[in-house]
């Protein structure tokens, strides 16, 4: 005579606090959406009410847990509400993926207006810098332990002559990710970075509207001659931020389809 029991399969991160910034659309509404159906309790920052409202709405329509503030990543005050209001639902924070990002139209170095340059820095760069801090400081004092991924991109990694700002602020983001890494491995805090290639978020679409031949050319330049999907980008996110990620850190994991190989 045999016997079995049943359980609830664990998800990839079961229990876990989790922030995600830029959560209103494209990869970081993917990432809310898939960090709660893998057992996280999430929430979701951005500057548009209605896209958090909305994504928040649908977590929880599928049974997930889901809470969202406003936040405005290039103002230090706002940045460290959002991480108090993650405090105050919920007590700790474990896990948070910095997504959040803005662009500006392509144009060559010497023709990018100074107040373009001036906002990429302000949210992109100097904006994740206060988001790691904050969450640095409310994993260390809640959870003790935890991870950070933060968003940047295939065009961090090489010359980029049609978003130069971007990928310099970008590249940026990898060097803080790396020196996060050393500073607070030793407390069990990893961080890590994933660098999308081609994703078809609103991103993509504005610069398409500048360049019509833009997915073509960029598709002609991956293996897999195709873009990725949000959620493709989410899938690697999580996994970095799980505990199956236990001993990477500094990382920056390209997921570009093979455009780097």
């Amino acid at each position: 005579m045999s016997t079995s029991t049943t359980s609830t399969p664990m998800g990839l991160l079961t229990d876990k606090i989790a922030l995600v910034t830029g959560a209103g659309r494209g990869i970081g509404a993917a990432s809310a959406r898939l960090f709660a159906a893998e057992g996280a309790k999430v929430v979701l920052t951005a500057r548009t009410e209605t896209e958090l409202r909305a994504v928040t709405e649908e977590i929880r329509a599928e049974g997930g847990t889901a809470d969202y503030v406003v936040c405005d990543l290039a103002d230090a005050a706002s940045v460290r509400g959002a991480v108090d209001t993650v405090l105050s639902l919920h007590g700790r924070l474990d896990i948070a993926f910095n997504n959040a990002a803005v662009s500006v139209p392509p144009a060559p170095l010497a023709d990018v207006p100074e107040a373009d340059f001036d906002l990429i820095l302000s949210v992109n760069l100097k904006g994740c810098w206060l988001a790691m801090a904050a969450e640095i400081a409310a994993i260390r004092s809640t959870a003790g332990s935890g991870a950070i991924v933060n968003n940047s991109s295939v065009g961090s990694l090489r010359g980029n002559p049609t978003l130069p700002a971007y990928g310099a602020a970008k590249r940026a983001v990898n060097s803080l990710t790396e020196s996060a890494a050393v500073s607070y491995g030793p407390e069990g805090i990893r961080v890590n970075a994933v660098a999308p290639g081609t994703t078809m978020t609103e991103m993509i679409k504005r610069w398409v509207a500048y360049e019509p031949d833009l997915l073509t050319r960029l598709n002609a330049k991956t293996p897999l001659r195709r873009p990725a999907e949000p959620y493709e980008v989410a899938e690697a996110a999580a996994w970095l931020l799980s505990d199956r990620a236990s001993y990477i850190s500094g990382v920056v994991l390209s997921v570009d389809g093979g455009m780097q190989a």
